[in-house]
C-alpha cells in the first residue's frame, strides 16, 4: 500500500497509481460470464515503472535510477564474489539515490524562484560539450545512441544540469564571503607549509590491495598500514619498517626510497599530500594503482613563492569555491528537512 502526505497533490497520487501498476482486462459482453471467454478470463498485470522516491510533488523511477547507474556498472559486475558484488551495488544504488534526491531538491528551489534556463544556453552547452570532447555532430549522436540516450533525452539532462548551476549560484552565492583577511591568512599558510615546496624526496611502504577487493580485504589493508604508520611515530627508523612490511619488492629492500620529485611529477592526488609535509614526516595511507601508499618525506627542497599580489587573486578564487561547495551542502541539509521525502529502496 502506497502511502502519501494528506496535503500531497492529487495529481501526484494519479501519476504513482499509473506508473506503479497497470492492469490490462479483456471485457466481455455487458452482463454476460467473462469466465467463459477464454479472451477475457485472464487478467494479466504486469510493471511498466517502480517509483523508488517521491520529492515533495515529485517523483524519481527506477528506469531514471537504473540510466543513472550504468556507468558504475562495469567495474562492480567483475566482482567473483555473488553476495559482495550485491552488496557494492546495494550500496552504488543507495547513494546514487540519494544524490538525485539531492538534485530534485535544487529543480524545486529552482522552480519556486522562477530561476529557468532557455534554449540557448542548452545549445550553447551542447556544443561546448562537442567541442571539448572533438565530437562532430555525427559522432556525438553515435555516441549517446551507445550510451542508450536520444538527444531530446539528453538535452532534458543537459537542461536539468544547467537550471541546479544556476540556481546554486544565485541561491547559495549570497551565503558566501571571502575577506582580505582570509585571503592573507591562506596566503602566509601557503608560504609556510606547501606552495613554498619544490622538490620532495620521497619514500613509501605500498599494501597491496586486490583488485574488486572486498571490504574486508580493505580494512585489512588500512589497518596494516596503520601498524607501519604507528610504529614509525614511535620512532621506528622508517626504512627498517618499510623493509619489514611493504610489499613493493623492487623498494622495500632500500627501505622505500623512490628519490626526489618536482612539482608536476605526481599525480595531482599525491602530489596535494607529499606536498604540504614537512621533512621527516609520514602520512597515510594514500589510495594508488596497486594498493594504499604510506608516504614518508626524507628531504625538501623549497623556493620563493610569489608575491601576495600576484596570488590573491586565485587565492580569493579558491577560497570561494570552497566555501560554495561547503554552503552547497548546508543548504541542501536545509532543503532536505523542509521536504517531504519518501526513499522506497
Amino acid at each position: 500500500m502506497l502511502r502519501l502526505r494528506s496535503n500531497l497533490p492529487m495529481r501526484l497520487a494519479s501519476l504513482l497509481l499509473v506508473v506503479l501498476t497497470a492492469r490490462v482486462a479483456f471485457a466481455g459482453p455487458k452482463g454476460g460470464d467473462d469466465s467463459k471467454d477464454p479472451k477475457t478470463k485472464d487478467h494479466k498485470t504486469f510493471t511498466v515503472d517502480r517509483v523508488v522516491a517521491v520529492v515533495d510533488d515529485e517523483v524519481i523511477l527506477a528506469s531514471e535510477l537504473d540510466m543513472r547507474l550504468l556507468p558504475m556498472l562495469q567495474d562492480v559486475m567483475q566482482i567473483d564474489d555473488p553476495d559482495e558484488r550485491a552488496r557494492r551495488l546495494d550500496k552504488l544504488r543507495a547513494q546514487a539515490l540519494d544524490d538525485m534526491i539531492d538534485e530534485q531538491l535544487v529543480l524545486g528551489a529552482a522552480q519556486e524562484a522562477k530561476i529557468e534556463v532557455d534554449n540557448t544556453d542548452v545549445d550553447a552547452a551542447l556544443d561546448e560539450i562537442k567541442k571539448q570532447n572533438k565530437l562532430s555532430d555525427k559522432d556525438f549522436s553515435e555516441a549517446l545512441t551507445a550510451q542508450g540516450y536520444t538527444l531530446s533525452a539528453y538535452k532534458q539532462d543537459l537542461r536539468r544540469q544547467l537550471t541546479r548551476l544556476k540556481a546554486v549560484n544565485q541561491l547559495v552565492r549570497s551565503r558566501v564571503s571571502v575577506t582580505d583577511e582570509d585571503v592573507r591568512a591562506r596566503y602566509d599558510a601557503m608560504v609556510r607549509r606547501s606552495e613554498s615546496v619544490s622538490a620532495v624526496r620521497l619514500a613509501h611502504i605500498r599494501i597491496d590491495v586486490p583488485e574488486h577487493a572486498t571490504d574486508a580485504q580493505l580494512d585489512a589493508a588500512k589497518d596494516k598500514a596503520a601498524q607501519a604508520i604507528q610504529r614509525v611515530k614511535a620512532g621506528e627508523d622508517f626504512a627498517t619498517v618499510a623493509a619489514d612490511m611493504s610489499d613493493d619488492t623492487a623498494t622495500k629492500t632500500g627501505g622505500g626510497e623512490l628519490g626526489w620529485f618536482e612539482r608536476g611529477s605526481l599525480s595531482p592526488e599525491w602530489e596535494a599530500v607529499v606536498f604540504s609535509m614537512d621533512k621527516n614526516e609520514v602520512r597515510g595511507p594514500i589510495s594508488g594503482p596497486k594498493g594504499l601508499h604510506v608516504f614518508y618525506v626524507e628531504d625538501v627542497k623549497r623556493t620563493e613563492i610569489k608575491s601576495f599580489d600576484d596570488l590573491k587573486e586565485s587565492i580569493r578564487q579558491d577560497l570561494t569555491r570552497r566555501e560554495m561547495d561547503k554552503q552547497t551542502q548546508l543548504w541542501i541539509e536545509e532543503l532536505r528537512k523542509k521536504a517531504y521525502i519518501d526513499n522506497k529502496l
